[in-house]
């Protein structure tokens, strides 16, 4: 719900928000050029300034003052009246203040985009629609990065999101400031807010008579500091009846020109102080390096649009067409998918297609979307699991979401999953837990699907079938990635000697000849993001680390050769110029920070998103590597590769462990015998990357954890600060 309030606004009001946003940005220069300009104070009075200026420009009618310190009169020549600064010192004209000028444009544009009133309430609940996305935005915000205490923790979002995330996190308070200050300033224009400006001073009754003062003369503006005017408005020429109008931030009265004293002051209410700041705040006057921040801030605003709209189409994408589904207040059963790159939907919608054809009426949607459905008689949760046992995309606030939901519908969960990960379908079991202790009873025993296998789920689906009493044929038609070609040109082959087979396969983007290449795009990529891809007769996905990023001009991953292993035993027989279809999952929770000390723990080709890292690594970072292997002579991968990374001052310090010969040590050895200096680089503001098998990790968790726990640190807590990261198999 609050995505929607959030992204469907900035769809329809887009293009009007850029120009609101673009034209503001350009308005708040113009207090900071008044502020540039305007003369230094000298702690005249009114009077003071009035006298010097009537001296020097006869006919002067007005004198005002901005909140930024220009002073400007209004003087009457010959058939019209002409508007001049006024250097305060000496009363001169300094320059004329031209109407029509390029602020005043921008301005005009800003408020009613030419179109009179009709454009100012264009522009005002446009004003409105920003405070909305602004807030809906926060509020994402906060359960992106894991809750509002976490709205300072690094954003590791790839692509368009990653940037949206970054952009939105730095200017929103200005953008909401903007937004909400304008859409007041419009209430109070349109009369539904009373903003104190109606308030006025009456005229005097009675003006003392007799010859009048000149203007330095007068008492009461030498009262008033010339840093607290706004106007002063002169009276008629030889009207002896007539009196100066003064105004200031905090009232107006009359000044008679006899005897020099106040009449009839009006001190301004509260109202019109919440005006005269909610004006400064918008329009920076006043306030110009605030306004100025606010200008900066609406310039995100073309990012924030272009990013939100890629972010719009990609998820649009990855949804399947659901023809069928029911609202959720009708609905007779409710499919709910928890899916992080999209293929989770397209079960759910052959699933929903299939019970549709027999008159059910079925509700699809996101598990973060959990509602409440009075006509359904169950709920079907499928859900993926992303990495070890996390949350997919479209599942990361289920849990909080039940802890409210009190509806207790029977459920059944499918859960998908890797086999090959220690948490097998992790996050349905913490799912079924939460579900069981919310008091919510399952219709069918949790199932598992194992690396999307059809076999599997329609073993399911028949379950289910049964249980309803129905014939269920199930049309599958999963959504693939978009697939690039590559073409293999160049691999290392290590480890025949200790029986474990290891590839380096080096790749290149494969560009068709003619008009084609000419269009076909790069994609981008980053190392420890992930290469996908599945061999030819199978429909099992599966994904390797990238050990290259688009600036190194190839594609390159790390395979060992698994017994039986289908995919690995396909790459590693791939001849040189061979062409394989791939596509690039980004991985980007799995990155070094960008400043401090970085830790890297690899065994066996989880060196190689290492090798990644290590390629754009700035000399005298401080990186270190511990690698682990079985033999130098056979398996020692990238060996030339860490010596230039030494050599080159990219890595400061490399430590290896080979468990068949020496010492027949492993990674985890290593990191016991350095446990003080690997705590001091901790505390230094460290980070520690693990790459390698999950029996690997688990014996590395374990040594930090004992080196850390005499300080007071720990690995969940390192984790929890994004500086403890794992990319196991």
């Amino acid at each position: 719900m609050v995505r929607h309030l959030h992204s469907l606004p900035g769809l329809i009001f887009g293009l009007i928000l850029l120009v609101l946003a673009s034209t503001g940005s350009i308005l708040a220069l113009a207090p900071m050029l008044d502020r540039v300009q305007a003369p230094a104070a000298t702690g005249q009075s009114v009077a003071d300034v009035a006298a010097l200026a009537v001296a020097e420009n006869p006919g002067l009618t007005r004198l005002h003052r901005s909140p930024n310190g220009v002073i400007s009169a209004s003087v009457k020549a010959k058939l019209f009246f002409q508007m001049v600064t006024i250097d305060p010192s000496t009363g001169k004209a300094t320059g004329h203040v031209g109407a029509g000028g390029f602020f005043d444009w921008i301005k005009e544009l800003h408020r009613s985009f030419f179109l009179d009133q009709t454009g100012h309430g264009i522009a005002g609940l446009s004003a409105g629609v920003m405070v909305l996305m602004a807030f809906s935005g926060l509020v994402l915000l906060a359960a992106a990065l894991g809750g509002w205490r976490r709205m300072g923790q690094r954003v590791r979002a790839p692509g368009a999101r990653g940037w949206h995330t970054r952009v939105a996190r730095i200017a929103v308070v200005g953008l909401f400031v903007s937004a909400l200050t304008g859409g007041y300033m419009s209430l109070a224009a349109f009369g539904f807010i009373n903003d104190g400006t109606q308030v006025e001073a009456p005229f005097p009754d009675k003006v003392a008579t007799g010859s009048a003062l000149a203007v330095g003369q007068l008492q009461a503006l030498q009262a008033v500091p010339l840093a607290d005017l706004r106007d002063l408005t002169f009276p008629a020429a030889g009207d002896p009846t007539d009196a100066f109008l003064i105004q200031t931030a905090t009232g107006e009265g009359y000044v008679d020109q006899v005897s020099g004293q106040i009449a009839n002051w009006t001190t301004y209410g509260s109202a019109r102080q919440v005006w005269e700041m909610i004006y400064k705040l918008h329009t920076g006057q006043g306030l110009w390096m605030v306004g100025l921040l606010l200008g900066l801030s609406a310039l995100a605003v073309p990012v924030l649009f272009a990013t939100g709209t890629a972010i719009w189409w990609v998820r649009r994408r990855a949804m399947p067409r659901l023809r069928h589904t029911a609202r959720a207040l009708v609905a007779d059963l409710v499919i709910l998918v928890g899916s992080e790159g999209g293929t989770t939907w397209g079960y759910a919608a052959a699933l929903a297609e299939a019970l549709h054809k027999h008159d059910l009426k079925v509700h699809v949607a996101a598990m973060n979307d959990l509602g409440h459905y009075p006509q359904a008689g169950g709920v079907i949760l499928m859900t993926s699991t992303y990495g070890d046992g996390v949350a997919p995309a479209s599942a990361a606030r289920f849990l909080d979401k039940l802890t409210h939901n009190e509806s207790g519908l029977p459920v059944a969960i499918l859960a998908f999953g890797d086999r090959m990960f220690a948490s097998f379908c992790g996050y349905g079991d913490q799912v079924r837990a939460a579900l069981d202790v919310a008091g919510w009873p399952s219709f069918l025993p949790m199932a598992r699907v194992d690396r999307q296998s059809a076999a599997d789920f329609n073993a399911w689906v028949q379950d289910l079938g049964a249980l309803l009493g129905l014939t269920l044929k199930i049309d599958l038609q999963i959504q693939r990635p978009r697939m690039m070609r590559l073409e293999l040109v160049a691999r290392d082959d290590y480890g025949q000697q200790v029986q474990a087979p290891t590839t380096v396969l080096r790749f290149r983007a494969h560009r068709p000849s003619g008009w084609r290449g000419f269009f076909t795009r790069r994609p981008a990529y980053a190392a420890g993001d992930l290469l996908g891809m599945m061999p030819p007769g199978s429909d099992v996905l599966r994904l390797y680390s990238l050990a290259s990023s688009r600036r190194d001009g190839f594609v390159e991953i790390a395979v060992r050769k698994m017994p039986g292993g289908f995919c690995s035993g396909w790459l590693h027989d791939l001849a040189l110029g061979a062409q394989i279809d791939a596509f690039i999952r980004p991985n980007p929770a799995f990155r070094p920070q960008s400043k401090g000390p970085v830790i890297m723990i690899a065994a066996g080709t989880g060196l190689g998103p290492m090798v990644g890292f290590l390629r754009a690594m700035r000399q005298g970072r401080g990186a270190e590597l511990y690698f682990g292997a079985r033999d130098p002579a056979s398996d020692y991968l990238y060996e030339q590769v860490l010596a230039e990374a030494l050599a080159q001052g990219r890595l400061s310090r490399l430590t290896t462990a080979f468990s068949r010969v020496q010492d027949r040590a492993y990674v985890q050895d290593r990191l016991r015998g350095d446990a003080e200096h690997l705590a001091t680089q901790i505390k230094r503001g460290g980070q520690v990357l693990v790459c390698g098998s999950i029996a690997m990790a688990r014996a590395v968790a374990v040594e930090f954890e004992t080196a850390l726990a005499p300080f007071g640190l720990s690995v969940a807590a390192l984790r929890a600060e994004g500086r403890y990261l794992e990319d196991v198999y």
